[in-house]
């Protein structure tokens, strides 16, 4: 006998509203509906509203842990558009807050890991070391979060040398508890029995949902923007892409906390190598065109669309965050799977549910016509559907069937 267990929209383990109904026979899920969309800010159309400058500011609050993430990501678009470099200077000042911005997130998702679990001294482990770290991105720039250092053409404040040198200080107070920290998940025996073989996304289902970040490479996708479409100053750098193959709950568990130490590493060399001179590029008019930016957010690939009609505010800006794609691979991942099990499987792709807003309808202003959300997806799985058979690419794509269509 079926039965339906609704998680959501509001859950206490679940920092965000969003809904998941599974479809359970006995204590196994045989099928899950994923609803997002709870949460719309209107980041998108708000950005047509402001200059290039102001829209900086607005897409650092896309994500409350990503703000670094989202103006790179941003302003790595602008910059493509206008094909300009940033100083050297700038590129490693981007380099080092994004990766500060990297260890604490992928702390926190730890502490939350345990937490969920019900293993809370892991929790209390990781938030104590993150402390340390959102301590420095206060002495490096005035504030923990969302601290308004990006620009496009560089960064809009410098960084002090003698507070770099604190940075790398508290990095090697940090270094020891992050490697006791792994070499505790590598032997605890609490973990793998309640990690090991949970959640198991397969390589080749990592690749048919097109998952990124930690996501993809806990299931053995070598896939890392940093290296693979360089920006920044991470071309200078020496440092290795995390990858394991087992694609389980543990796998990504591990990744984060080995990819923690590989941000250690980029920083110490980015503090090192750091080269005097400008910081910014004074920008004064963009003109028409479209840019693309990257970014390798600490949950995967970030990318932002702009496009510019040669006036000062955007004609359109379009977000993709990492945990728009990684989210549909629940599909795979939670199927099959004990229902206590599924809520460490829903969070081991550390998503944010503020970053996959979208609209929910649309409205034509002439005809005073109305799509609904089931009809823009009907439209945009047809449209697809086209591209692909015009490209000569039969369309038999999981998330089409799955996701788009379902």
């Amino acid at each position: 006998m079926r039965s339906i267990i609704p998680i959501g929209p509001f859950h206490p383990l679940q920092d965000e509203p969003e809904n998941f109904l599974l479809t359970v026979e006995g204590e196994t899920v045989v099928d899950i509906d994923v609803n997002l969309g709870y949460i719309h800010k209107g980041i998108e159309l708000l950005a047509q509203q402001k200059t290039y400058d102001q829209v900086v500011f607005l897409v650092e609050r896309i994500c409350g842990i990503c703000s670094i993430t989202h103006t790179v990501c941003f302003c790595n678009a602008v910059e493509d558009l206008l094909k300009i470099e940033i100083p050297e200077r700038a590129k490693y000042i981007r380099t080092i807050l994004g990766e500060i911005e990297r260890i604490h997130s992928h702390l926190l998702w730890m502490g939350l890991a345990g937490h969920f679990i019900g293993y809370n001294t892991v929790f209390m482990w990781t938030w104590k070391y993150r402390e340390p770290i959102l301590d420095m991105m206060e002495i490096l720039t005035g504030n923990r979060q969302s601290c308004g250092m990006l620009k496009v053409g560089g960064v809009r404040r410098d960084l002090d040398n003698q507070k770099l040198s604190q940075l790398l200080k508290t990095l090697d107070e940090l270094e020891p508890k992050i490697k006791m920290l792994a070499d505790a998940v590598q032997d605890d025996p609490v973990l793998k029995a309640r990690l090991e073989n949970v959640g198991t996304l397969t390589r080749k289902d990592a690749i048919d949902y097109c998952v990124v970040g930690p996501t993809a490479r806990a299931s053995g996708v070598n896939i890392d923007v940093r290296r693979d479409d360089p920006y920044a100053a991470y071309p200078y750098l020496d440092w290795d892409v995390i990858v394991l193959n087992q694609g389980d709950v543990y796998a990504k568990f591990l990744v984060r906390v080995l990819e923690t130490l590989e941000s250690i590493k980029i920083l110490r060399q980015a503090v090192q190598k750091i080269p005097a001179g400008d910081f910014q590029l004074q920008i004064r008019e963009v003109p028409p065109g479209e840019g693309i930016g990257r970014y390798e957010a600490p949950r995967g690939e970030d990318i932002h669309y702009v496009r510019s009609n040669g006036t000062n505010f955007p004609e359109r800006l379009k977000v993709r965050a990492p945990s728009y794609i990684n989210i549909p691979s629940f599909y795979a991942s939670c199927i099959n799977q004990q229902v206590a099990d599924v809520t460490i499987t829903l969070a081991a792709v550390d998503p944010c549910y503020s970053c996959t807003e979208r609209m929910i309808s649309a409205k034509d202003i002439r005809s005073n016509h109305l799509w609904s959300q089931k009809d823009l997806i009907e439209i945009s799985s047809q449209k697809t559907i086209k591209i692909a058979s015009e490209l000569g690419i039969e369309p038999d794509l999981p998330i089409l069937k799955k996701y788009l269509l379902r």
